[in-house]
């Protein structure tokens, strides 16, 4: 089979969370995935599903975010009753640490705007030290408080990427190891081509991370992206005692302790700076001391996609009907909305919600 309602190009978890619910929806979908050859976003994320901080100067953004993170608990039941993999989901709640009083006031005016511009939507809590301590008796004296959302939660990204492969191919989806070298449209129909073959379709969905630079003008579309390095400390598996995630400290149900925030323009390279995890490793120590004595096991860089204003990109062509492009550093939060808002709107052959146009790239032809 050549022909298919749908192409997805990408195999990520934004391409795999839409491929999934486009076969949700019924339709005979293809999706592109060239595996660990490709820049997996994927494997360098730290599994959040994080609602604090973000959208603090777009609340369309913030309102999409807090949507996505209010379907996780059906979506993570669902996804486990589909393909019997426990995704190690857990919502509840997350902090956001403070080592300073700089740093405190600064937090407790962002979450105040971003709840003040959600009209009720978005609660918060400013802790400081003592009252921080009788949740997580393990913070240092340091901390100078936190802020913390009830709707933050955290997940094994990996698991998921896993299981949104698995749940799409039951539901008749079908996965394509190979690369896109080529995608034309004419004639109502999508062509994309492979070294090989040539597909077609009638709608096509660019979820390919950098890759999408290249495609998108192709079918009348602009993705104007760029990498940002960020970095992940694992340590070894030690006793639990964080029960919820942190934005920088998430410990798995595993055991082991991830460690991570770094933000480095240093283009497509993926590899480690001993001074960033230097400084990561220091501040988590300073959070919690306990940390000092625990072994690190392994650290790697992998690659953020970002726009210049750091929200994603939502887009259809008006040239070439039936072609969509998405682009988004928040993949694990953002899964939900993917697999049943936008999955839902392709299938339906809509057009995108009005509420997702100032995410439209053409923001940045200015």
């Amino acid at each position: 089979m050549n022909n298919f309602d749908t192409i997805v190009i990408g195999g990520g978890l934004i391409g795999a969370s839409v491929a999934y619910g486009l076969s949700r929806s019924g339709q005979r979908v293809a999706m592109f995935d060239e595996g660990d050859n490709a820049i997996r976003a994927a494997r360098g994320n730290f599994g959040l599903i994080w609602v604090q901080g973000k959208g603090v100067n777009s609340p369309a953004y913030a309102a999409w975010t807090r949507k996505s993170a209010q379907q996780w608990p059906d979506f993570s039941k669902e996804l486990t009753e589909l393909t019997g993999i426990d995704l190690a989901f857990e919502q509840n709640g997350g902090f956001d640490f403070c080592l300073n009083n700089d740093e405190y006031t600064s937090r407790q005016a962002l979450m105040e705007k971003m709840a003040a511009d959600s009209s009720g939507e978005f609660s918060f809590e400013m802790l400081n030290n003592h009252e921080l301590k009788k949740i997580l008796p393990e913070v240092g004296p340091s901390v100078t408080g936190a802020s913390f959302s009830k709707l933050d939660g955290h997940i094994n990204p990996l698991l998921l990427l896993k299981a949104l492969h698995k749940a799409f191919k039951q539901l008749g989806g079908m996965v394509l190891s190979e690369a896109v070298v080529d995608l034309n449209y004419a004639d109502k129909t999508f062509k994309v081509n492979t070294n090989s073959q040539t597909h077609e379709s009638g709608k096509v969905v660019l979820a390919a991370g950098f890759s999408n630079k290249t495609l998108a003008p192709k079918v009348g579309l602009s993705v104007p992206v760029y990498p940002q390095r960020g970095e992940i400390l694992v340590t070894e598996k030690i006793k639990p005692f964080l029960r919820h995630p942190t934005g920088l400290v998430r410990q798995t149900h595993e055991g082991g302790l991830m460690l991570g925030d770094s933000h480095e323009d240093v283009g497509f390279d993926e590899g480690t700076n001993m001074n960033e995890i230097q400084q990561i490793a220091k501040r988590a120590i300073a959070i919690f001391p306990c940390l000092e004595n625990v072994k690190m096991i392994r650290a790697w860089g992998s690659l953020r996609v970002l726009t210049k204003d750091g929200l994603p990109i939502y887009d259809h062509s008006n040239s070439c009907p039936g072609a969509y492009a998405f682009s988004s550093h928040s993949g694990v939060t953002l899964s939900t909305v993917h697999a049943l808002d936008i999955a839902s709107c392709i299938a339906r052959d809509d057009l995108l919600p009005s509420s997702l146009t100032c995410f439209s790239a053409k923001r940045f032809d200015v």
